[in-house]
């Protein structure tokens, strides 16, 4: 009896079913052009499923919703919405106010006219690649999105799965705050402009980074609209368009423009980098721990050596084997 209240409970909120999964979780599970979409009942009211069965997933988190049953994993009480299966015609999107986290439990995921994931959340989204588990996303032309994975706030992706994203109509992900990269494994098999492009801040605290096939620039982080930040303490509210890798190994290889482009500093502290350190691009300047112990000579732009910098311009910098682009404003 109380199943069947929650089923009639469920097509009364657009949700596919209503189940004693777990609490705070709602699990998508594509199968060609269909999905089953299973809220857990303790955030039915919470969710609203405007799709029904079809393969391209529309979900709405309610305006109201500002999490609930905090746990030791969840402290913020967040919903998580976990992906597993295959559709080659589908896709997730999402709408919401609280942050949230998407998990992908082996999803292959192919949106020929958009975005595969489209979070339309301006609050934080963490993507967790589960542990053993290989996913794939591929979006298809769309002039409206920006990304393959395209979000509306920052993303944190994590765990210890592989993702691989590829972008066929513009950057393969893309944010509209910061990215934070820690343990997963992101494999950038190709896209059209950036591989990734973000805006505030980005951060490669661990993991791994694979990037091929950019028409663009490898990574690209952008400054947002104001108000613009100094460095702030873990990073909070920070708006500062720095690239920071801290570790991890960073791979990049056949791209159009440049490996790695700031619009303000890059912070190169730690982790394995195997790219051109020539094509790095930074607004305001450009900070390795290794190259930084040699010492340095200077070239203006028409490559003749000077002692120092005296002016404003843009000037040449190399140290150990490595050029950098100065600028002195």
């Amino acid at each position: 009896m109380k199943r069947k209240l929650l089923t009639l409970l469920g097509l009364a909120l657009g949700i596919s079913t209503v189940s004693a999964i777990d609490a705070n979780t709602v699990e998508v599970k594509f199968n060609g052009n269909t999905a089953t979409v299973t809220v857990a009942s303790n955030i039915s009211a919470y969710v609203k499923v405007s799709s029904g069965t079809s393969s391209h997933v529309k979900l709405v988190q309610a305006e109201s919703f500002a999490g609930i049953n905090p746990t030791v994993d969840n402290e913020d009480g967040e919903i998580i919405y976990v992906l597993s299966g295959t559709s080659s015609d589908g896709e997730f999107y999402l709408e919401g106010a609280f942050k949230c986290s998407v998990e992908l439990n082996g999803l292959t995921l192919t949106n020929p006219a958009g975005p595969a994931i489209n979070i339309q959340n301006g609050k934080r989204c963490s993507v967790t690649a589960k542990k053993g588990t290989t996913s794939t996303l591929e979006d298809g032309a769309n002039d409206e999105f920006n990304g393959c994975y395209h979000s509306k706030g920052h993303t944190k992706f994590k765990g210890k799965g592989t993702l691989n994203v590829k972008g066929n109509a513009k950057h393969a992900i893309y944010s509209k705050e910061y990215i934070e990269i820690k343990n997963a494994t992101l494999n950038i098999t190709g896209s059209v402009k950036d591989a990734i492009h973000c805006k505030e801040y980005f951060l490669m605290e661990s993991g791994t980074v694979n990037i091929s096939s950019a028409g663009e620039d490898g990574i690209q982080v952008e400054l947002a609209n104001d108000p613009v930040t100094g460095i702030t303490v873990e990073h909070e509210d920070e708006n500062t368009g720095n690239f920071y890798m801290t570790g991890g190994t960073l791979t990049i290889a056949n791209y159009g423009d440049k490996a790695v482009k700031a619009d303000g500093d890059i912070q190169l502290t730690g982790g394995k980098r195997e790219y051109n350190a020539n094509d790095m691009e930074a607004y305001s300047s450009i900070s390795d721990q290794w190259a930084d112990a040699a010492p340095a000579t200077f070239y203006d732009m028409n490559g003749l050596r000077i002692s120092q910098p005296q002016r404003r311009g843009i000037y040449i910098e190399r140290r150990g084997g490595k050029a950098v682009k100065r600028i002195v404003r």
